[in-house]
């Protein structure tokens, strides 16, 4: 389309120079009409390029679209579903009980658990229960004699119990130990010592 415009612009000029030199007026109508025409072509050129940018745009949006969804639906992440997980009872057991600990009253000593709440046998290095003989355990739920504990372990022991060691120990008396849950150390074996010593006082 160019190239015939810039033919018609070129035939006008040329026409144009005939008219002047010849001082024939009809070269200079003819010239002056292929001007007007290569100016209507070049206008039918730019009304049909701007026609089909706007096709081309309207393509190119249309493809566009579909293949934005299919992005953000990729993006998307799945939600998982919430998977509700019962405690067990053992696990919910400890909060429990350190709530109950928690509402013992004052004139308890600190820090000392109810019955079973301490696993002392999980631990490393932890002495086991004494098997206490039901005799010895009867003359000992009676004494007011002085043992020790230590805290988040569930043993009592004697004073001298080599289990202790440097290790923080709580002053407790035996009977208020067992009230509260302790059971004797295997190691120091404290009901046997107790209830022999008391046998041999009396």
């Amino acid at each position: 389309m160019l190239f015939i415009v810039l033919v018609l612009v070129l035939a006008a000029l040329g026409l144009l120079i005939a008219a002047l030199i010849t001082a024939n007026s009809l070269w200079a109508w003819i010239s002056i009409g292929l001007s007007v025409a290569a100016g209507l072509l070049l206008v039918v050129d730019f009304v049909r390029r701007r026609v089909a940018r706007r096709r081309a745009s309207a393509v190119e949006e249309q493809a566009e679209e579909p293949a934005a969804g299919a992005s953000t639906d990729d993006d998307e992440p799945s939600t998982p579903e919430a998977t509700t997980v019962e405690k067990p009872a053992d696990e919910a057991a400890p909060e429990t009980r350190a709530a109950e600990v928690e509402d013992a009253p004052a004139d308890q000593t600190a820090l000392i658990p109810t019955a079973g709440e301490l696993v002392g046998t999980a631990e490393e290095g932890e002495p086991g229960e004494e098997s206490t003989d039901p005799a010895d355990a009867a003359i000992v739920d009676e004494l007011d004699v002085e043992v020790v504990v230590v805290d988040e372990h569930p043993r009592y022991h004697l004073t001298d119990c080599g289990w202790l060691a440097d290790r923080d120990t709580i002053p407790i008396s035996v009977k208020e130990a067992r009230d509260l849950g302790f059971t004797p150390c295997a190691r120091c074996t404290p009901d046997a010592h107790l209830a022999e010593a008391h046998r041999a006082k009396a």
